[in-house]
């Protein structure tokens, strides 16, 4: 099989489709959540804790107090920036709940799908007792 006939077999399976189209979708939806995140939530949260931010909260590891996290960076300070850690885990914690909450509405709209329960089949037992129940039957 040649190396083209392989690559658009490749390309024509639906998975690969499906992931094609979920990463697409995906860029798009990130965007949606980033701004409900930046531009609704964040704000209301800014109000609870009174405006608090904890970019500049900081750890210098020379010894010296700086005022801010960008005077520490000018002086060439290496620095443990724990305030923007707890940024980042607030950010990624609003948007799991967005994330959550924008997912539990949209399965809301969701068709239930029909579940078909087949009968289950003979067990081993049963199936080994049928065979020698059909070859009692022939033997008489």
């Amino acid at each position: 099989m040649g190396f083209v006939s392989e690559f658009k077999e490749f390309i024509s399976k639906g998975n690969v489709l499906d992931l094609a189209v979920g990463v697409i979708i995906g860029g798009a939806f990130g965007k949606i959540v980033t701004s409900l995140t930046d531009d609704i939530l964040m704000p209301v949260l800014s109000i609870l804790t009174g405006g608090m931010d904890f970019k500049d909260w900081f750890l210098a590891l020379d010894g010296t107090t700086y005022k801010t996290l960008e005077d520490a960076k000018k002086a060439g300070a290496a620095t443990i920036n724990y305030g923007l850690f707890l940024n980042a885990v607030i950010t990624f914690l609003l948007m799991a709940f967005a994330i959550f909450w924008i997912v539990k509405l949209a399965n809301r709209f969701k068709k239930p799908q029909e579940v078909i329960v087949a009968e289950p089949g003979p067990t081993k037992d049963q199936a080994l007792l049928m065979e020698i129940r059909d070859a009692l039957r022939t033997r008489s």
